[in-house]
């Protein structure tokens, strides 16, 4: 009889948690400085990005069986231009009257967010099915 692991899945649910907390907490970063027109070096607040990557745990060791997991490769900041918007009254106003907003789409944070809670939920569902298993396997032994 063989038997089942659930630690493996439950490894890739608790790193796509981590990840996915890491990755509300950037946006949520980027929805508090979305009117920050001056930074410490002096230019409008930049929108961060978090960047993925899948690692095939034990993989490097040849063992067979080795969880897959995500983690976060690396914060980015947008490189896309800032928004300009006429305001001749901003102290940031250029010559021109254009101020330099940063380049933080609203609509575009908030579907990231609802994404990423969404994906958050569905790994804490996986790993409440995992336990449930693990626990029904437990007391199969005992009837």
């Amino acid at each position: 009889m063989s038997m089942i692991n659930f630690i493996p899945g439950i490894q890739s649910s608790s790193s796509a948690l981590t990840a996915e907390r890491i990755r509300m907490d950037v946006v949520s970063q980027n929805i508090a400085n979305a009117h920050i027109t001056r930074g410490l070096d002096g230019k409008p607040y930049q929108r961060q990005q978090v960047v993925f990557e899948s690692v095939l745990a034990d993989q490097q060791a040849g063992m067979s069986g080795g969880a897959q997991t995500v983690q976060v490769a690396r914060i980015q900041k947008d490189e896309s231009p800032p928004h300009m918007i006429f305001n001749p009254t901003h102290p940031d106003a250029d010559p021109n009257g254009m101020v330099a907003m940063p380049n933080v789409n609203m609509h575009q944070e908030w579907a990231d967010y609802i994404t990423s809670s969404r994906a958050y939920e569905a790994n804490v569902a996986v790993i409440k099915n995992a336990r449930s298993m693990a626990l029904q396997t437990l007391s199969i032994g005992k009837r």
